[in-house]
């Protein structure tokens, strides 16, 4: 999950990001929105976006080629938007499962705000500049979030219409309806509208970029590696089979597909660094002396690449998760590397991120025999000099290695 939408100075057009409101909706997150029943709750609709998922690859793949960025981040957008919504789609639905062009601007809108976030600005550092827009990205922020808010405005200020005619005496259907409906201690609407459309851009921010940046790049690792694709296969037949796609209660079986899931977190993280933090008060962490007041920022590639700590700290090698013999999982408490961070300001959300990761991967896995496009020997695993997403959106040839009736089954 990608960091606060509260992290940078020009997105506090959402509401100031002031410690109450931080605290308060943080409480909200952990213990309405993303707790575990919570998480139990919204099964079916994860579970419906990964069939579209195979029902959107399934006819790719007719065409030869398939555009697997793509395909990771319109399912991780169509798993939130679901969830949040209760729709996948802006607008009139496609016949194969694949994004309108209203959920491609969508999309694109989220990608290019959460660039800015990760990004620096000097205007974190010396505050007097703010509104001067010297890097550049104010600009582009606000009208990023102005075409979100143009697809997420009019549902929410109409459920919200919906809610105040009914009275409250309906049923939540998604997470909105849910952040609509809390009280306080008075019975009071716990959150405002402009709280509601602000955790709503969040819910979105967040939700993207790690899965589909992450198994984007272990599709290509592997394809490069057809060992591993064998393996993971393999797994998958054993623990799941060819009648059946696979689902969420098989996930804790397959360790060696979160185990790929997991080391591409390690090697292919979604950004250089972390977002700043501030330290409230003098501290000592790992033998350093940290002053109160300092910019805390660790380097997710210095962690996750460090040769010191790791063998061939370059190459993919899942098997480097598995030594331990334990379930693997895809959170990482002591640091290792960053998937989901940890601690108090962690991500809320890890358990949702896991299980999107790994379910999206596994069904592509499973679905899919895959190889490089055009008849390439190997996938260009070069990394942006933008960023650190591939240079090239990955592109693969996928055949179809199920029964038939499975993708014909896919909503």
């Amino acid at each position: 999950m990608a960091s606060s939408i509260f992290s940078r100075n020009y997105l506090t057009v959402v509401f100031p990001p002031n410690g109450e409101q931080w605290r308060k909706m943080r409480k909200v997150l952990k213990s309405e929105i993303l707790s575990p029943a919570r998480h139990k709750w919204m099964h079916d609709k994860r579970t419906e976006e990964a069939d579209n998922l195979v029902k959107y690859v399934y006819h790719q793949s007719l065409n030869g080629s398939v555009d697997i960025r793509s395909a990771t981040r319109h399912y991780a957008a169509n798993v939130i938007r679901k969830m949040v919504f209760n729709k996948r789609h802006f607008g009139q639905a496609t016949h194969d499962g694949s994004p309108t062009a209203a959920e491609e601007e969508h999309v694109a809108a989220i990608f290019l705000s959460l660039k800015y976030v990760y990004s620096f600005c000097i205007s974190d550092y010396y505050p007097f500049l703010e509104g001067l827009d010297l890097d550049g990205h104010e600009k582009y922020v606000k009208e990023a979030y102005k075409m979100t808010n143009k697809y997420h405005d009019p549902i929410i200020d109409e459920r919200i219409r919906q809610w105040q005619q009914d009275d409250g005496h309906k049923e939540p259907q998604d997470l909105l309806d849910v952040m609509i409906s809390l009280k306080d201690s008075n019975g009071r609407t716990l959150l405002s509208s402009e709280e509601i459309k602000a955790q709503t851009a969040e819910l979105m921010l967040a939700a993207m970029d790690n899965p589909s940046n992450a198994i984007e790049w272990a599709m290509g690792e592997m394809i490069n590696q057809p060992e591993l694709l064998k393996k993971a296969v393999e797994e998958l037949d054993r623990v799941v089979g060819r009648e059946r796609l696979v689902q969420e209660s098989d996930l804790p079986q397959l360790n060696f597909v979160k185990a790929c899931a997991r080391e591409a977190f390690r090697l292919h993280p979604i950004a250089p660094f972390t977002p700043p933090h501030v330290a409230m008060s003098d501290a000592v962490v790992a033998g350093y002396f940290i002053p109160k007041g300092s910019h805390v920022i660790l380097s997710r590639m210095g962690l996750g690449r460090n040769p010191d700590v790791r063998e061939e700290p370059l190459k993919f090698k899942p098997e480097r998760h598995l030594a331990s013999g334990a379930e693997v999982v895809l959170t990482e408490q002591n640091l290792r590397f960053i998937s989901f961070s940890t601690g108090r300001r962690g991500c809320v959300a890890a358990t949702l991120g896991s299980c999107m990761t790994v379910m999206l991967l596994a069904r592509l896995l499973q679905g899919f025999e895959w190889s490089a496009p055009g008849g390439a020997e190997k996938v260009d695993l070069r990394e942006s000099v933008e960023d650190l997403f591939m240079a090239t959106p990955l592109a693969a040839r996928a055949v179809p290695r199920l029964p038939v009736h499975l993708y014909q089954a896919a909503v």
